[in-house]
């Protein structure tokens, strides 16, 4: 054996390792890796058996348990399977064991709760075979693919049974928050049952009186009819981030969709149209101001300089939408009026709800663009879940996108696993594991 316990007390664990050196420095490396693996895992079996009982009866739940024996099981930690002998306590009328080193260590599917934070972490940005492989590549360290999943199901499963009663601490940016930017939309995945369906993303940023965003909170949900878990875990979100900053103006930021502006409607003080589909629509509509492929370069011109405008110049967007309208009197080809009758639907019922303010918004230092929430379609759904030949179900779907907005939301994933640490890592025996 490369590692050895050397001494052992109630507060500290002396370990020592001897590593053979090889003959190149690569093999050298992979020597270093096994044998510290190897003494991790001696000193993670004294931390655990810090975490057991002495044998003697304890009172759970007002019962009491008596210790009936000691039996040896198997924890996988970071660095390897740390064989342990504990106590398994029973009532006096046998039934279901208790193990308190399990309750008391955090332990997860027999993962020491650092592992499961890796693997859970790992599975949150990678698919399993990957995880795998990197684990095995890189930690020396080998799993299996159901034992992967099990612990990963456990933890995204811990999140979701927590999602209401677990609060988490506004983030400590060091800055006054002025503004509050709400944003939501949607990203389609490839479902087994159902084909393509649509998840969706929120997100809650937070911006300085500069306009400079400070942070972001990031809330997604697997596809649904109707939305309405989705729409709740956002309205908890945005309670919770009302309170916290009490002066704070709060701003819905969207695309156009019609169910996006209701629910912002009933929670943001102002409402805004993402300035870039805005100009998706004007440079569509362009091609029925300058009609001609000569006119190419005037057209690209004009686009500019009413893009310019639309953001810098109060009225801009009246102003354009009275040219656009100008433009129903000429002989256009169908696909150009079509996009002519779109953009001038869209300004018009966007300006009737004073959502193309920009020319104030920008003054007032407040976000235009929806690019946060779009970023998130991409990175908390379709780069996890839209891999080449993936198919979902809807429990997969939800481990995935629970344990991926805990970690790509600044701060909350430490903070999850403190709460685990704190409050332990059960769930209620109704709440089935995915």
């Amino acid at each position: 054996m490369a590692a050895k316990i050397i001494s052992t007390s109630k507060k500290e664990v002396t370990v020592q390792i001897t590593i053979p050196l090889k003959e190149s420095m690569l093999d050298c490396e992979e020597s270093i890796l096994d044998c510290l693996n190897e003494g991790g895992t001696l000193a993670t079996q004294e931390a655990l058996e810090h975490f057991d009982a002495d044998g003697e009866p304890i009172i759970v739940d007002n019962i009491k348990y008596t210790s009936k024996f000691q039996s040896e099981k198997d924890y996988q930690t970071p660095y390897g399977v740390a064989r342990v002998k504990r106590h398994v306590y029973q009532t006096s009328q046998g039934g279901k064991t208790y193990c308190p080193l399990d309750i008391s260590a955090r332990i997860i599917q027999c993962a020491t709760p650092k592992f499961a934070k890796t693997l859970s972490q790992k599975y949150s940005n990678l698919a399993a075979p990957s995880v795998i492989e990197d684990l095995s590549e890189n930690h020396n360290r080998k799993v299996t693919y159901s034992y992967l999943q099990n612990v990963c199901d456990y933890v995204g499963s811990i999140a979701q049974v927590n999602e209401e009663s677990w609060e988490y601490a506004p983030p400590n940016l060091g800055k006054q928050v002025a503004t509050l930017g709400i944003s939501l939309d949607g990203a389609y995945v490839l479902t087994v049952d159902d084909g393509y369906r649509e998840g969706m993303v929120g997100t809650i940023s937070l911006y300085d009186k500069k306009g400079d965003r400070l942070h972001t909170t990031y809330i997604a949900a697997s596809p649904e009819y109707g939305k309405e878990t989705f729409f709740n875990r956002l309205e908890r979100e945005i309670r919770q981030a009302k309170e916290h900053y009490k002066k704070a103006k709060t701003v819905g930021i969207a695309d156009g969709a019609k169910n996006n502006w209701s629910f912002l409607k009933k929670h943001a003080d102002q409402q805004i149209l993402d300035f870039w589909h805005a100009t998706e629509y004007l440079s569509k509509a362009s091609y029925a101001v300058f009609t001609k492929k000569k006119e190419d370069y005037e057209r690209k011109e004009w686009l500019d300089e009413q893009c310019h405008n639309l953001k810098h110049k109060r009225g801009a967007a009246t102003r354009i939408l009275s040219e656009l309208k100008s433009c129903r009197e000429k002989k256009l080809l169908k696909v150009v009026r079509e996009n002519l009758d779109d953009a001038i639907t869209y300004f018009t019922n966007n300006i009737k709800e004073k959502r193309m303010s920009y020319y104030k918004f920008v003054k007032e230092n407040l976000p235009i663009g929806s690019g946060v929430t779009e970023a998130a379609c991409k990175t908390v759904i379709k780069q996890r879940l839209g891999g080449s030949g993936m198919r979902w179900k809807e429990k997969g779907m939800k481990v995935i996108l629970s344990l991926r907005t805990l970690v790509k939301t600044t701060g909350r994933w430490d903070e999850f696993w403190n709460k685990i640490n704190l409050l332990g890592a059960s769930i209620p025996k109704e709440f089935t594991a995915c």
